[in-house]
């Protein structure tokens, strides 16, 4: 009887710490960010040039750093949005008209976080 006792025992002992294992390895690191994705305006107001240019669209940010050269309208185009909401020149391209889906399928390479107020 003693054996089954002991080997109980040991069964539920392991399985205890176990668990309190996992959940050690699974707890966030106090020293890590809340939400790496969490661009704060201020963060994004920092990224306004040619050199380094964020643009939140929709709630999401965006560095087109590198896609400026290659925007199909001048870089003074894209740069006049560089550190701030773009959501307007995204949806009015033209008068009324928004930017294609293939442009916004495009975006989405450039994706590096969400704005948060």
């Amino acid at each position: 009887m003693n054996t089954v006792a002991y080997t109980a025992f040991v069964a539920f002992l392991s399985s205890v710490l176990t668990l309190v294992s996992i959940n050690a390895l699974s707890s966030p690191d106090p020293a890590a960010p809340d939400d790496p994705e969490a661009i704060t305006r201020e963060a994004l107001a920092r990224h306004d040039s040619a050199e380094s240019c964020w643009k939140a669209i929709h709630g999401s940010v965006y560095d087109v750093t590198g896609f400026i050269a290659d925007h199909p309208t001048s870089a003074a185009v894209m740069l006049a949005w560089c550190g701030r909401d773009a959501s307007k020149a995204w949806d009015n391209k033209r008068p009324g008209r928004p930017h294609s889906s293939f442009a916004e399928g495009m975006l989405e390479r450039f994706r590096i976080g969400r704005l948060v107020d």
